[in-house]
């Protein structure tokens, strides 16, 4: 009796801490969210107000009636475009690549790997200048190249996938070029369909790493038309970050939220999944 009373007191406890957690990630979206359906005099009245005093839809009308200075629409777009692209490519070429890391041998092959692992441990930031450097030598600046091909093959996406492969036996492949499949065959009708959690989990980091991207796109876009709405998520700061845009300001912040949400909504068992090396051998 002890013992299960012990762990029910674990079990609350963690349950506590993890609504405590859950309720500091979600008061700034909870806020954004009721600041964008509040008027101009209420954000203005001092003091601290959670629910707006009267509900208005102005601050989303307004934002996106402005076609010309803050097109947000074009950029919800150009980063849905993006973001969408990246991700598959990024599913297809790291898929490929783990393969090549756990099915097929070749001299060197761990040694190549944990070389290029090493290396990714640098800090991101170090390699701003010489990727801006290679991408303008490309003529890629202001053009969607610039924000889709760098980071197609993140080492950490490999890593993730390539210790996902090593879970499943080798005796499958062996079995399968018995019956005379080649290794693309492999790969694509005996690999890929187990592995398919973590790809679809890698598939949704990229996403949102591509669409929460911010350095990036200001640093190699300088054309309003072609941002991503996280950059002119800036660009809305500098022209309505006084206080009385603030709620037009939200109303953007919001919109922008809305993709990674939906995508965490319908994507969250596939992200359980993946925490299970086994879940494709079942």
């Amino acid at each position: 009796m002890m013992t299960k009373k012990r762990i029910d007191i674990s079990k609350y406890l963690a349950y506590f801490f993890l609504i405590i957690l859950a309720l500091i990630w979600l008061f700034p979206a909870v806020f954004g969210l009721l600041t964008s359906f509040k008027s101009q005099g209420d954000i203005m009245n001092v003091g601290f107000r959670m629910l707006p005093a009267n509900w208005v839809m102005q601050n989303y009308v307004k934002l996106l009636q402005n076609g010309s200075s803050a097109p947000i629409v074009t950029w919800f777009f150009n980063s849905l475009f993006v973001s969408t692209t990246h991700s598959l490519l990024v599913v297809l070429i790291v898929s490929l690549t783990a393969f090549g890391y756990t099915r097929i041998n070749f001299k060197g092959r761990d040694f190549l790997f944990y070389s290029i692992l090493a290396i990714s441990m640098f800090p991101s930031a170090v390699n701003i200048i010489p990727s801006y450097k290679i991408v303008d030598s490309f003529g890629w600046t202001n053009n969607f190249l610039v924000l889709i091909v760098p980071g197609l093959g993140g080492v950490s996406n490999v890593f993730l996938v390539r210790q996902f492969m090593q879970g499943i036996p080798l005796e499958y492949d062996e079995s399968a070029k018995m019956d005379g499949a080649t290794d693309f065959t492999i790969y694509s009708k005996i690999i890929i369909p187990l592995v398919k959690p973590i790809l679809i989990v890698t598939g949704m980091f990229s996403f949102v790493g591509s669409w929460n991207d911010f350095l990036w796109p200001t640093i190699v876009m300088n054309n309003v038309k072609m941002l991503t709405i996280t950059a002119g998520l800036q660009l809305l700061q500098d022209l309505y970050g006084n206080y009385v845009m603030i709620g037009q300001l939200m109303a953007a912040a919001v919109i922008a939220m809305i993709p990674t949400v939906l995508l965490f909504v319908f994507a969250q068992k596939y992200f359980i999944d993946s925490l299970n090396l086994n879940v494709g051998l079942k």
